[in-house]
C-alpha cells in the first residue's frame, strides 16, 4: 500500500510535468535492491489518459557496493542511447529535490513482454524469436559505440576482467561457506584472462528478462543500473549464461536463439570480429558472478538487511550457476543416483512437509492474486526444496565424505571441505580426475535438492 503524502508527491510532480493534468493511480511494478518502478496513470488537461514509469532509488539509498548507477545518471544513459538508436523507453522528465521523491525519472510507457519465460514459450512471439539474437547482437553494438561524455566517465565504474573476478571471488570468501567449484571456477577464470580490448559502455545486466519484445522484435532495452566501462564482450557473455535461458539450454542467446546470429549481429552493427574465446570466458564469468551474488542474497536476509521469503530461495541458486559452471569447464558424468524411501509407520518429516504444501496449493493458492500469489509459490519451493534436504542429504553427504577422503586424506565432512577450499585457493590441486569427477558430483547433489528440473542437471 503506498501512503497518501506519498500519493500527494507523485500528483503535484505530474501537475509540475504536465501542467493541468491528474494523478489517476499509482502502481509499484517492482522494489529492486537500489530502485524502484512504478506504473502512473494520468489524466491530460485534454482529457486523454496515459501511463507512464517512474524509476525512483529506493530511499535512504544511494550508490551501492556494486557500483550500480543513480537513476539520475540511469536517466542520462538513456537519453545517449536513444540517440545511439538503441530502443529505450524516452525520458520524459526526471525528478528535482523540491519534489520530496528523491533521485529518480518518469518515461514512457511502453508496450510488450518482459517475462523471460513468455519471450522463450509464447506462441505469440515465436517470429520475433527467429530474429531476436540477430537484434540483440545489433543493440550491444549500438550500446558499445556510445561515446560517454567525461562527466559521466567519471561517475562510471571502471574495471578489467582481473579485477571484476578477483572482487567477485574476494566477495565470496568473505562469506566463509566453503564452494569448492567457486574456487575452481575462480582460479580458471584468472588463468584464461582475454585480451585486453578498448574500454566500452558496458550495459551490464543485457540478458532476457531485462529485454521488453513484441512481435516485431525488442521494444526496449531495460534497467541501465549495472551499466560501467569495461570490456564489452561482458556483455554478449551474459546474455548466454544459462539461468536466463528458461530451460531453453539448446539455445545459447537468451533461450531463443544461436550464438552465431548473436555474433552475425554484433559483427554488423560494429563491424568488428567477435573474440570467441573472450565471449566464453565472460559466460563462465557470468554464471561464477551469479553463484556468488545469490549466496550474498542469502546473507543479506539472515543479517535481517532484506528479510524477504524470496531472498532464502534465490539464495539456493547458486547451485544452478555453480552447475552451469561444472558443464562449461569440466563436463562428464554427473548421476549420482537417489536414495530409496525407507518403510516406516509414521509420517516422515518429508511427507509432512509435503501434506503442508499440497494442502497449499490445493486449497489456499487459486484464492489468491499478484504480489501473494507470487510469493505463496516461492514459500512452497522452500518448502518443497526442505523435503528434498531431509529426502537426499544423508546419502549425498556420505558420497561427497567418501570422495573427500581419497582426494584431501582423513577427517569430518565440514573439515575437509574447507581443506579442499584452501588446497584450491592456494593453487595446490589433488589429483585433477577425481577432482573434476568431485565437483561435478557434489555440484550436481546439490542441485538436485535445490532445483532437480533446472535444465543443467543433465550429462550433455
Amino acid at each position: 500500500m503506498l501512503d497518501a503524502e506519498f500519493n500527494a508527491q507523485i500528483g503535484q510532480f505530474i501537475g509540475r510535468t504536465f501542467p493541468g493534468a491528474q494523478l489517476i493511480d499509482v502502481q509499484q511494478l517492482t522494489a529492486g535492491a537500489s530502485q524502484q518502478t512504478f506504473r502512473v496513470s494520468v489524466r491530460h488537461r485534454e482529457g486523454h489518459e496515459a501511463d507512464y514509469a517512474l524509476r525512483r532509488a529506493q530511499p535512504g539509498l544511494e550508490r551501492s557496493s556494486y557500483g550500480q548507477v543513480t537513476p539520475s545518471v540511469e536517466a542520462e544513459l538513456l537519453e545517449l542511447a536513444s540517440s545511439a538508436d538503441v530502443p529505450v523507453p524516452k525520458v520524459i522528465e526526471s525528478l528535482h529535490s523540491t519534489d520530496g521523491l528523491g533521485d529518480g525519472y518518469l518515461m514512457e510507457w511502453l508496450q510488450g513482454e518482459t517475462m523471460g519465460q513468455r519471450i522463450v514459450k509464447s506462441p505469440e512471439l515465436e517470429s520475433a524469436r527467429e530474429n531476436l539474437a540477430f537484434e540483440c547482437g545489433q543493440a550491444l553494438a549500438r550500446i558499445h559505440a556510445i561515446k560517454v561524455p567525461n562527466r559521466l566517465q567519471e561517475v562510471l565504474h571502471s574495471v578489467s576482467p582481473a579485477e571484476l573476478v578477483r572482487e567477485t571471488w574476494e566477495a565470496y570468501i568473505t562469506l566463509e561457506t566453503p564452494q569448492p567449484m567457486i574456487d575452481f571456477t575462480a582460479q580458471w577464470l584468472l588463468s584464461n584472462l582475454p585480451t585486453e580490448s578498448d574500454s566500452a559502455l558496458v550495459h551490464g545486466d543485457f540478458r532476457n528478462g531485462n529485454l521488453m519484445v513484441s512481435e516485431q522484435g525488442i521494444t526496449a532495452v531495460l534497467d541501465w543500473e549495472l551499466c560501467h566501462l569495461g570490456d564489452p564482450m561482458r556483455d554478449l557473455g551474459w546474455l548466454c549464461v544459462n539461468s536466463w535461458r528458461f530451460g531453453r539450454r539448446d539455445l545459447p542467446v537468451g533461450g531463443f536463439g544461436a550464438v552465431d546470429d548473436l555474433v552475425a549481429g554484433y559483427e554488423a552493427a560494429s563491424g568488428s570480429c567477435v573474440d570467441r574465446d573472450a565471449l566464453h570466458f565472460w559466460e563462465v564469468f557470468g554464471s561464477f558472478w551469479w553463484s556468488v551474488t545469490t549466496l550474498g542474497m542469502a546473507k543479506t536476509w539472515r543479517t535481517g538487511e532484506t528479510p524477504s521469503v524470496e531472498r532464502p530461495v534465490i539464495g539456493r541458486r547458486s547451485s544452478e550457476a555453480q552447475m552451469d559452471c561444472v558443464h562449461l569447464l569440466i563436463p562428464g558424468d554427473i548421476d549420482s543416483g537417489r536414495p530409496q524411501r525407507e518403510a516406516t509407520d509414521l509420517p516422515t518429516s518429508v511427507e509432512l512437509l509435503s501434506s503442508v504444501r499440497t494442502h497449499l496449493k490445493i486449497w489456499v493458492l487459486e484464492s489468491l492474486d499478484g504480489a501473494d500469489k507470487f510469493l505463496l509459490r516461492v514459500a512452497m519451493n522452500s518448502l518443497a526444496i526442505a523435503e528434498r534436504e531431509l529426502q537426499l542429504t544423508p546419502m549425498l553427504e556420505a558420497e561427497e565424505l567418501c570422495r573427500l577422503m581419497s582426494l584431501v586424506g582423513e577427517g569430518e565432512l565440514p573439515e575437509l571441505r574447507w581443506k579442499l577450499v584452501h588446497a584450491l585457493r592456494s593453487g595446490v590441486f589433488p589429483d585433477a580426475r577425481a577432482l573434476h569427477q568431485h565437483l561435478r558430483l557434489s555440484v550436481a547433489g546439490r542441485l538436485t535438492v535445490d532445483q532437480p528440473t533446472y535444465s543443467a542437471l543433465t550429462a550433455g
